[in-house]
C-alpha cells in the first residue's frame, strides 16, 4: 500500500509521500535562509566591509590616541606638580578632556573611545556587533599610538617613576629591608571597576543611549555630564583606597592597555581586572535594561540588540516534522 500525507493542516487531499518530503526539505531550506539572512543583519555582517564604518572607526582611533595621551599627562603632572590636592585637580581636568573629547568624536563615530561603551552600545542594539568590533579594534590601536607618543615627550625618569600613567594595582617601592610591593589588592580593585564601571553607565551613558533623554538635554549637556561623572569616579577610587601604588578605576580597558604594550614590565600585573570589570559592569547594566519597565527606556528600533541575537539563533518557532 502507497505511503500518503496529507497537504496542508485543513486539507482532504493527499500526495505521496516522497512528494511531501521534497517540500518539507524546501520549506526548511527556505526558513534557514531566512534565518541565516536574518541573523547576518542583526549582527551587521555587511558593515565588516563597509569603508564608511572603517572610516568612521579612525574617529575612534585618533579620538583614543588623545585620550590616552592626555590622560596620562595629566595623571604624570598632577603628582608631579607637588600640589596640596593633586586627586581633585587631575579629576577635574579629567571630566574637561573628557567633553571637550566626546563632543568632537560624537559626529563622527558616535563618540564612544572607550570599548565599554562600544559593548554597551552593542548589547543594547545601538550599534551592531560587527560595529562594535571594529570600534574596539580601533580604540586600542589608538591608546597604544597615544601610549607611543607620550613616551616620546617624557624622559625616561619620569616614564619610570610614574610608568607613563599607566593603569596599575601595585608598584614596587623601596623599603627599609629592601625593595616592597604597595598597592591594592585584586579582589578589592576588581570590585571597585565593577562598581565604578556600573555607576558610569548608570547614571551617565544611560542618557546618552535613551533617544528621549538625548533630544531634550542635547550633546553638550550630555558630554559634559558623562566628564563630571568619569571625573567624580577617579576622586572617589583614588581617594577611598588610599593606597599607593594604586592608579585608581581605569574604567576604560583601552587605556590600561595602550601603556602596558609599550611600558610593560608591572603594569601587566593583574591587568585581567581592567578588563574583567568593566565587562561584568557592562553586562549587569545590560541586564538592567531588560528588567526596568519598557516604557522607561525608549529605544524600540534597537534592532541588534543582543536579546534579538539570541532569538535568532535559538528560534521558538521550529517547524514540526512529522
Amino acid at each position: 500500500m502507497k505511503k500518503m500525507c496529507m497537504v496542508g493542516a485543513k486539507s482532504n487531499l493527499s500526495r505521496p509521500l516522497h512528494q511531501c518530503k521534497s517540500e518539507q526539505e524546501k520549506f526548511e531550506g527556505g526558513n534557514r535562509r531566512n534565518d541565516t539572512s536574518k541573523l547576518s543583519e542583526i549582527l551587521g555582517l555587511e558593515e565588516l566591509f563597509s569603508l564608511n564604518v572603517w572610516r568612521a572607526s579612525l574617529g575612534e582611533l585618533i579620538g583614543t590616541a588623545i585620550f590616552v595621551f592626555a590622560i596620562d599627562t595629566i595623571v604624570i603632572s598632577s603628582y608631579d606638580a607637588e600640589i596640596k590636592a593633586p586627586k581633585l585637580l587631575m579629576s577635574i581636568l579629567i571630566a574637561i578632556i573628557i567633553a571637550i573629547l566626546l563632543l568632537a568624536t560624537n559626529p563622527v563615530s558616535g563618540g564612544h573611545i572607550n570599548p565599554i561603551i562600544t559593548l554597551a552600545a552593542a548589547l543594547i542594539g545601538l550599534i551592531s556587533l560587527s560595529r562594535a568590533a571594529i570600534y574596539i579594534l580601533a580604540q586600542c590601536a589608538g591608546a597604544v599610538l597615544g601610549a607611543l607618543a607620550l613616551k616620546a615627550v617624557v624622559n625616561s625618569t619620569i616614564e619610570k617613576t610614574f610608568s607613563l600613567g599607566g593603569c596599575t594595582l601595585t608598584v614596587i617601592a623601596p623599603g627599609p629591608n629592601g625593595p616592597i610591593v604597595i598597592g591594592l589588592e585584586t579582589s578589592q580593585a576588581l570590585w571597585l571597576e565593577i562598581i565604578c564601571t556600573f555607576v558610569f553607565l548608570f547614571t551617565s551613558i544611560w542618557m546618552a543611549f535613551d533617544l528621549r533623554q538625548a533630544r531634550n538635554l542635547g550633546r553638550v549637556k550630555i558630554f559634559s555630564i558623562i566628564g563630571i561623572v568619569v571625573g567624580l569616579l577617579v576622586f572617589v577610587s583614588t581617594s577611598v583606597t588610599a593606597a599607593k601604588g594604586y592608579a585608581g578605576a581605569g574604567m576604560n580597558p583601552a587605556r590600561c592597555l595602550g601603556p602596558a604594550l609599550v611600558r610593560g614590565g608591572h603594569l601587566w600585573n593583574g591587568h585581567w581586572v581592567f578588563w574583567a570589570g568593566p565587562g561584568i559592569a557592562c553586562v549587569a547594566f545590560y541586564l538592567y535594561t531588560k528588567v526596568i519597565p519598557p516604557q522607561h527606556f525608549h529605544a524600540h528600533e534597537y534592532k541588534h540588540d543582543f536579546l534579538n541575537i539570541l532569538k535568532a539563533l535559538f528560534p521558538s518557532d521550529r517547524v514540526n516534522r512529522k
